[in-house]
C-alpha cells in the first residue's frame, strides 16, 4: 500500500487526511504501519487523496 508515500507527496498530515476522509487517525496510522486495510476504508482514503484504488493499493513491484 502506498498510503504514506501519497499522503506525504500531497503535503498532508495524518490528521488532515483523517479529517478529509472521515477515517480515524489511529486507523490511518495502523494502515501505514501494517500495510493493510478494509476495502471500504481504502475507497475513502483514495477518494480523499484523489487517486485510484490501484494507485493507492498496488505495490510497484506487482505492476
Amino acid at each position: 500500500m502506498n498510503l504514506k508515500k501519497i499522503r506525504t507527496e500531497k503535503g498532508l498530515s495524518g490528521r488532515a487526511l483523517s479529517e478529509l476522509s472521515g477515517v480515524p487517525l489511529r486507523t490511518i496510522e495502523d494502515i501505514e504501519r501494517f500495510d493493510r486495510c478494509k476495502v471500504d476504508t481504502a475507497i475513502k482514503l483514495a477518494d480523499a487523496l484523489e487517486v485510484t484504488l490501484d494507485e493507492l493499493c498496488r505495490n510497484k513491484a506487482a505492476q
